[in-house]
């Protein structure tokens, strides 16, 4: 028997044997950002304010647990891992214009546009630096395809100019490069040292993990409030950002229903009316229902591969992020 029990797993339940070394990351990503420029220094305090769950550290942990660890300088990957994913969280605001970020003023709110995109690469610079210092080829060659792989898909996204055609194969391609990338190449970095076909599965895992992730995540913004998610309620439709759920319910709703869709695409600030009307013709259609099947297919595929791993408590752990993912509410 499972020893995550049966209720809705949160981040910590996975979380909780992995404390001390979560404890590790948290003093690295601290000492790889630290620099004595004052306004460096003072953007770094409110990212470090700003800190989110450590979702991508903890697989890379648990990659590494489930393969032998721990491995003591995967702390340090795992950090590498979380900056990364914190520099593209504070470039996309700044594309987005976004003012909150986990019921926070973004770094461009509070300080601007131009120390936000520097900021960025501030922290893509230190970590290059970092995976320099380890003086080792392979995370090097996954972290660096990785970030390389999310840049192209933001400008995938960037270059969408008529989002209602914008297809699941679209879609696909998009999440995969901003989102399942980094958590392929969290649990990738986590098992440098498996077998061949133990570390293909961890990163395949991770790829499919983190195309439902997305998934989820677009889903909960159709379905979720601010008070749950820390994020206004359809803030995709707000910026017109078209999702699985969207792309789904196109072909399918009415002439009534498109055109209200299209109305709300050209609006510079589209209404809670225009926004409720979407979700409300989106929802009659099934399209939430279809992109939490998808999310279920991929979460399905993603515990498959790890029945390559031996049976570990960390195995164990993995199964259960899927659940996690598939039953997170923010």
């Amino acid at each position: 028997m499972s020893s995550f029990g049966t209720t809705r797993l949160k981040l910590p339940d996975l979380q909780e044997q992995l404390q001390s070394r979560l404890d590790v990351v948290r003093e690295e990503l601290a000492r790889i950002i630290a620099a004595e420029f004052p306004v460096i220094a003072e953007v770094n305090s409110h990212l470090l304010r700003m800190q989110g769950k450590l979702f991508r550290p903890t697989m890379a942990l648990l990659a590494d647990e489930a393969t032998g660890g721990p491995t003591p300088r995967v702390e340090r990957l795992a950090a590498v891992v979380e900056l990364i994913h914190v520099a593209t969280l504070v470039h996309d605001d700044s594309v987005d214009h976004s003012v909150l970020r986990r019921g926070m003023p973004t770094i461009n709110a509070a300080f601007s546009h131009q120390v936000s995109v520097i900021m960025g690469d501030y922290l893509y610079s230190r970590a290059v630096i970092e995976l320099v210092g380890l003086e080792d080829l392979e995370p090097l060659r996954v972290l660096s395809r990785v970030t390389n792989e999310m840049t192209i898909g933001e400008m995938r996204q960037l270059l969408a100019y008529d989002p209602l055609e914008f297809t699941e194969e679209d879609y696909d391609l998009l999440i995969r490069a901003k989102t399942a990338s980094l958590l392929s190449g969290a649990c990738e970095v986590g098992a440098l040292r498996a077998a061949p076909e133990i570390r293909g599965a961890l990163r395949d895992f991770g790829m499919h993990l983190g195309m439902a992730f997305q998934i989820i995540d677009d889903l909960l913004d159709y379905t979720e409030e601010e008070a749950v998610t820390g994020k206004r309620s359809g803030s995709d439709l707000r910026e017109h950002k078209v999702t699985l759920p969207l792309i789904y319910a196109l072909p399918r709703i009415n002439a009534d229903e498109r055109a209200r869709v299209e109305v709300l695409m050209k609006a510079a600030e589209p209404t809670d009316g225009q926004i409720a009307g979407v979700v409300a013709a989106v929802t009659r259609v099934g399209g939430l229902d279809y992109a939490r099947s998808r999310a279920q297919a991929l979460g399905a595929d993603a515990e498959l591969l790890l029945e390559l791993l031996p049976p570990t408590p960390a195995r164990e752990a993995l199964s259960a992020s899927v659940s996690y993912v598939l039953e997170r509410r923010s």
